[in-house]
């Protein structure tokens, strides 16, 4: 019978060490994963259950760290970090690639009447413009000239495959977390804090994406 797995892991702060680059990547690379949008309910209401069974102490019989990282990305995919609720499809972190690659896509397939419309241009009266340079070339092969009607899948399709990697790169790029002197904050805020601990200098926060 395998061991018990220990209570000391903190499933509340990412797997991977978010002081690098790397450890931020790993991090976003499985909290976007559009993968998770594809599980049902009860995959998510089971993760949510061992996640919350964990925090209060409770360790399910054989229950692997891995299989217990995965209930916490799967959780944190489409649970609200504060509230604890499960949140609308289209609002997951697992949602940023599909309607992003969706929106996008289908501006730049409607880009060429945008074009047509009042022409935008700098100072020396040149005209302002960024075609997608990928779908211009295809455009010109035989295929897309023979199957039209592939140009906007097309288009939402690449797109979508930059994104996968571009979401959660460019989110790694800087720390969630950021600190902050006691001594900067507002003078009721520090009041509040010495109450609670005198010997407290930095206290930390998530700033967001």
């Amino acid at each position: 019978m395998p061991p018990t797995l220990p209570t000391t892991i903190d499933i509340r702060e990412p797997r991977w060490d978010q002081s690098t680059f790397q450890g931020r990547a790993k991090h976003f690379f499985t909290v976007t994963d559009p993968r998770n949008l594809l599980l049902s309910g009860a995959a998510l209401d089971e993760a949510r259950r061992l996640v919350l069974a964990y925090r209060a102490g409770t360790v399910p019989p054989g229950l692997t760290e891995d299989e217990l990282w995965r209930a916490k990305y799967i959780y944190d995919s489409a649970f609200h970090p504060d509230t604890g609720e499960k949140m609308l499809l289209i609002g997951r972190m697992s949602a940023q690639v599909p309607m992003n690659m969706t929106i996008t896509g289908c501006m730049l397939t409607f880009y060429r009447e945008l074009k047509v419309g009042i022409p935008i241009t700098d100072e020396n009266g040149n005209r302002l413009a960024i075609p997608p340079v990928i779908m211009n070339v295809l455009e010109k092969r035989a295929f897309l000239k023979r199957y039209p009607y592939l140009n906007a899948p097309l288009q939402v399709g690449l797109v979508g495959l930059c994104l996968v990697f571009a979401t959660p790169l460019c989110c790694a790029l800087f720390p969630q977390k950021s600190s902050m002197q006691v001594s900067r904050l507002e003078p009721s805020v520090q009041a509040q804090i010495r109450e609670v601990d005198p010997q407290l200098h930095t206290v930390y926060f998530n700033k967001g994406l």
